[in-house]
């Protein structure tokens, strides 16, 4: 039997539900999911293996027209994903009706590489309007194979999956078989821990916060975690905090609890909160954070 492996890149709008969609594909929570726009920063990949397939999963940050740097470095990894990719998902959610990115719209419709695309969330809405939304992509793609599903409740996940295993090209597996992603540990702590930052903080701090972990030890029983949370400013630092500990304590307690689902053993995490004035703009930070690849 012929063996099929290749890239699978997902892009769109921030917020149509693309994480949820990945890890549904995978069958693991590799990528963070809150109901905040621009939660997923870098590109990660999710690897589906079978014995006649590999299928290399990637998840992208909504693609919106940069502010700052942070965000021109967000928009580089959307444009890798066209340079690599074998099949193209490009995922919409019920209501909407552009990307927010015309250029990048321009890539998708003239595209050699084969499009899917989704329209998500049909969930919350009739059947006429999804007939009728059907009806408007298909109009709008024309290059695209076209379904509607529900990434969160899993509808339609499985026509989507054999879907993409009858494109995806013949060829010898990328990654060695039992690996799940491209990413190390630490990635995933840092992003279980800003998963929480998102879910409970509002307005800027969420978007002015990077994770980094400086210490994973692992042992036979227990993994003893030491992360820094990155603000950009002294107030920032303090809300992170909350009145005698409470709110980075909330933080700690929930990551801990989900990563120890993650990786099977019992967590030690400590938290610390750190000032690094404007990293967001800042090339050097930037690079060290792993967004600046170039």
């Amino acid at each position: 039997m012929t063996h099929k492996a290749g890239f699978v890149n997902i892009i769109g709008n921030p917020n149509v539900g693309k994480s949820t969609l990945m890890n549904a594909l995978v069958g693991e929570k590799l990528s963070i999911i809150t109901a905040k726009a621009q939660t997923t920063r870098h590109r990660i990949l999710g690897i589906v293996n079978d014995e006649d397939h590999q299928i290399i999963f990637s998840d992208t940050p909504g693609i919106l027209n940069p502010a700052y740097q942070l965000q021109e470095s967000m928009m580089d990894f959307v444009k890798s994903a066209f340079d690599d990719a074998d099949i193209l998902i490009y995922m919409v959610e019920i209501g909407e009706k552009e990307l927010k990115n015309e250029a990048f719209f321009k890539r998708i419709i003239n595209t050699k590489i084969p499009v899917i695309l989704l329209i998500n969330k049909i969930d919350k809405s009739t059947q006429e309007e999804v007939e009728e939304k059907i009806a408007y992509w298909k109009n709008k793609v024309p290059n695209s194979f076209t379904y509607v599903i529900s990434a969160l409740e899993k509808f339609n996940i499985e026509t989507v999956f054999n879907k993409i295993i009858e494109l995806l090209p013949e060829g010898p597996a990328f990654y060695p078989k039992d690996q799940l992603t491209d990413k190390p540990e630490r990635f995933f702590v840092n992003e279980k821990i800003r998963e929480k930052i998102l879910t409970h903080y509002k307005k800027e701090i969420p978007y002015s916060v990077e994770v980094e972990t400086e210490s994973f030890i692992e042992e036979e029983k227990i993994i003893r975690i030491r992360s820094l949370i990155m603000v950009e400013r002294e107030t920032q630092k303090g809300i992170i905090i909350g009145h005698k500990g409470a709110s980075i304590k909330r933080v700690g307690a929930e990551a801990r609890k989900d990563l120890e689902f993650f990786f099977g053993k019992k967590i030690f995490i400590e938290l610390y909160v750190k000032v690094n004035k404007n990293w967001r703009s800042n090339d050097k930070e930037l690079k060290r954070f792993g967004y600046n690849q170039k």
